[in-house]
């Protein structure tokens, strides 16, 4: 395959896209004004506020402290590479610490903050918005967030470098991080150090990441316990992008095209335009995927030289499933793209749907442009989670008003190579983290994954995560270590209302069941 083409598809796949009781701040205590040239060579270091508060949930007091700001992280030359943002969230009152779990979550791009975990269901306090509607003008509601998993675990919000109050220092640059392998090593070797200075060698731990965030977890679960020695109890992929060759439709590889259909179906199925339509999704996409995989990957295969009436028979099911038009499917040798699908679907309105989140709608920017022009998920709820966030870490953590939080860096320039565990060194590949996992549940009998999946999410459809978990390498009876939930939602599952209790009694009861207590 071109590699060229695959980076710049997988480039404008991810661009697309309580009451405070005390505070406490710890921070270097002001110095007398110095020449700039020393100012210049000063050592860096770490900084962070700690607070604390209450939360309820499931009608139960769960007081915690909050600490908010960064580590210092050094090569192994002892010099300081990069300043590491974080927020951790760890319950006060706790007998034994050490054996309390503890899980690292963080959002994906690459080039995300870890916002929209932390204020849509991870965290204390969430921020209300108005699924799948545009979120309330300001002032932006906040509230505790009682489908926090707080009670069961801690909880550390992780911003990679670029994001966040996360950025080299030093000598070092943006490229030292910004890559798949450099960002597993940097994020590991933040956990590693984490779990150092807090006493937490012991603690039952998890990765829990969201979208680019499962490419990031699974090579995690590899890398902490070939390099550092740290075996994790549980894995949970949030809607995750594991695999570019399965997972990136457009670029002249047909399986994607396949894989990515049932969700294409999903959305006509959400938005009224399958005729005679199952009542119930699940048996919706049953039959769908029954479909990709007798009629429809078999006749991509046949490339383009399918015989013209196996082509338009297969056209006019996949309009039948989705709402539109056999000619379309036809003109387009049954290969249609999602952004252009999401651009067509409902073109006859001047509406495009969501990406993101496909029940989402907006109005189309241009109705006879080919692909959608925006994804109408993002102005709907992002401005209210932005603004949720920074007033939360200013009044409620007592933290920031002072540096640059940066919510998305998605203008780094990412280097998408990936060395697979057992690779060879002649070929790289499309990035591929799917044999990282396969190789730690393999070395760590005792590694579980949760994988938490909407129906409605076209950045990484629920096809194409399926066919990932079932391509891991590993034994039969290691499969009974997978679980898998589904959601009526989109890829930020927890903006829906009636999803954000399943998603917390599916990790919670995750965690409980794997902690090893």
């Amino acid at each position: 395959m071109n590699l060229r083409v695959l980076v710049a598809a997988l480039a404008a796949l991810f661009l697309g896209s309580s009451v405070s009781l005390a505070a406490e701040t710890a921070a270097p205590a002001a110095e007398p004004a110095k020449p700039a040239a020393a100012e210049a060579t000063k050592e860096p270091e770490p900084k962070f506020s700690r607070t604390q508060h209450q939360v309820r949930i499931g009608g139960q007091v769960v007081r915690y402290t909050a600490t908010v700001g960064w580590l210092i992280m050094k090569d192994d030359a002892g010099k300081p590479v990069a300043r590491f943002g974080y927020t951790a969230y760890t319950r006060d009152g706790v007998a034994d610490v050490a054996r309390r779990p503890v899980m690292f979550a963080f959002n994906g791009g690459p080039g995300s903050s870890s916002i929209w975990l932390h204020m849509g269901i991870l965290g204390p306090r969430r921020v209300v918005v108005n699924d799948p509607g545009y979120a309330p003008p300001p002032p932006t509601q906040r509230v505790d967030n009682e489908y926090s998993v707080l009670d069961v675990t801690d909880v550390v919000m992780i911003d990679p470098v670029g994001t966040g109050f996360s950025k080299p220092v030093g000598d070092a640059k943006g490229a030292d991080f910004w890559g798949v392998d450099q960002d597993i090593k940097s994020v590991g070797a933040f956990i590693k150090r984490y779990v150092t200075e807090n006493g937490r060698w012991a603690s039952p731990k998890y990765v829990l990441g969201e979208s680019y965030g499962g490419m990031r977890s699974a090579g995690l679960a590899d890398h902490l316990q070939s390099v550092h020695g740290m075996n994790l109890n549980g894995v949970v992929l949030v809607s995750p992008f594991l695999n570019a060759a399965s997972g990136v439709d457009g670029i002249e590889i047909d399986l994607p095209h396949a894989l990515y259909f049932p969700t294409l179906a999903a959305t006509a199925w959400y938005h009224g335009l399958v005729k005679d339509k199952p009542a119930s999704i699940e048996a919706f996409m049953n039959d769908v995927e029954r479909f990709v995989y007798a009629e429809y990957l078999p006749a991509l295969s046949k490339g383009y030289v399918i015989p013209a009436e196996e082509k338009r028979a297969v056209a006019t099911q996949l309009a039948a499933y989705t709402g539109t038009s056999a000619d379309y499917w036809e003109k387009a040798d049954l290969r249609v793209s999602h952004p252009q699908f999401l651009q067509e679907l409902k073109r006859g309105q001047r509406l495009i749907a969501g990406r993101i989140d496909s029940r989402f709608v907006g109005p189309s920017l241009n109705p006879l442009a080919e692909h959608m022009d925006y994804d109408p998920f993002f102005p709907a709820i992002g401005p209210a989670y932005t603004a949720a966030f920074l007033d939360y870490l200013h009044n409620e953590l007592k933290f920031g008003r002072d540096e640059e939080y940066r919510v998305s860096a998605f203008d780094v320039k990412w280097d998408w190579t990936h060395k697979q565990p057992g690779a060879g060194e002649w070929f790289v590949g499309p990035p591929n983290t799917v044999p990282d996992l396969s190789r730690a549940m393999t070395m760590n009998p005792g590694l579980h994954v949760l994988v938490q999946q909407g129906w409605y999410d076209l950045a990484t459809p629920h096809l194409v995560m399926k066919h990932d978990i079932e391509h891991l390498r590993i034994a039969p009876e290691a499969r009974n270590r997978i679980r898998i939930e589904h959601y009526d939602a989109g890829h930020m599952m927890y903006v829906h209302g009636p999803s954000m209790q399943k998603y917390r009694d599916d990790l919670a009861r995750f965690i409980q069941e794997t902690d090893r207590l």
